[in-house]
């Protein structure tokens, strides 16, 4: 796996519609910008040595990053795969669609739920926004959140974002019925 660099940013929401938020909402994303395993190899039929070789290395690198950047225990999660514009979506899907990414998320996160993703081809600079859902229960509606991010020189044609974002609540003021209201 080859890492060019990684990107950790942390975002503090202090007020939400005029109103303070006590304690300050806390989201944080690293992403790790890395060459595409399968560049230059044309249309591969079988992506799973680059998968076998890059992906839990980079849920290892990763997920107890995201978790200390947060610096609470993560309440909500996701994860994103943004493939340069010479690869494939497959190329990202393939990388972070795998328990042997994920798992190591879910283990530092203490998470039980599928974790949401965005997955997406673009140039270097574009934005891109990943959805939050509760660790351990997908339905509760105050979790459901999205990060917007952007690495202003990344993805290169042949590199791929790979991103986790986690938040230590649900969305700052939230005020929505609970699930069970409507059932």
């Amino acid at each position: 796996m080859n890492v060019r660099k990684i990107v950790t940013v942390v975002e503090e929401i202090l007020t939400e519609g005029g109103r303070a938020v006590a304690p300050a909402a806390r989201v944080a994303v690293v992403a790790a910008v890395i060459e595409n395993p399968w560049a230059g190899q044309g249309f591969v039929e079988d992506l799973s040595t680059g998968i076998d070789d890059n992906a839990s290395p980079l849920g290892e690198l990763l997920a107890p990053r995201v978790v200390e950047a947060l610096g609470a225990e993560p309440q909500a999660y996701g994860k994103a795969a943004i493939v340069g514009l010479n690869g494939e979506i497959e190329h990202g899907s393939g990388l972070i669609h795998t328990l042997k990414f994920g798992d190591h998320f879910r283990k530092a996160a203490n998470a039980t739920t599928l974790l949401p993703a965005v997955e997406k081809r673009g140039p270097a600079g574009i934005v891109f926004d990943i959805p939050l859902k509760h660790i351990t229960d997908a339905t509760i509606r105050s979790h459901h959140q999205t990060l917007e991010v952007r690495i202003a020189d990344a993805p290169h044609p042949d590199e791929i974002v790979i991103a986790l974002a986690a938040a230590a609540q649900g969305r700052p003021q939230q005020r929505l019925a609970p699930l069970t209201t409507e059932q």
